[in-house]
């Protein structure tokens, strides 16, 4: 049982994304800290599901909200596309390398599929996302 469903079944919905969710059902904004500044910092990105799990990642490079959630794990979720929701999150790295494959290559899998929601070149390889994109799971913090 999700930890989240205890919130309105439209957000519930929408959190639960399937492989035939457009890539608008799977744009966020997130709000992270600055490390170094302090200040809200909020940007749009991806969110993914695997294994019943909600996570955050991007294509293979280093990316400033990674490092922002590094350093002060608590954020805000903000759903867009159809529901508008604020939801306080908690992130958490993942870094073993056998988790992390077994989580891109659910996520993989995904983006590799006809309908290509990420619009990423295709095929994209497992291996590549695993040495390479910033991994992140995501637990919303309903109690504040």
């Amino acid at each position: 049982m999700p930890i989240y469903d205890s919130l309105p079944s439209s957000i519930c919905r929408a959190i639960e994304i399937t492989p035939a969710s457009t890539a608008l059902e799977r744009t966020i904004d997130i709000t992270t800290t600055g490390r170094r500044s302090g200040q809200p910092r909020r940007i749009e990105i991806f969110f993914y599901r695997a294994g019943g799990q909600v996570y955050l990642s991007s294509l293979p490079a280093q990316r400033n909200w990674y490092v922002n959630l590094e350093h002060t794990p608590r954020f805000t979720f903000h759903l867009k596309y159809r529901v508008h929701a604020d939801l306080p999150a908690i992130a958490t790295p993942i870094t073993n390398e056998a988790e992390r494959r077994a989580i891109f290559t659910e996520i993989v899998a995904d983006l590799n599929q006809p309908s290509n929601p990420g619009r990423i070149s295709q095929p994209t390889s497992v291996d590549a996302w695993v040495q390479g994109s910033p991994l992140m799971r995501v637990n919303f913090d309903l109690e504040g």
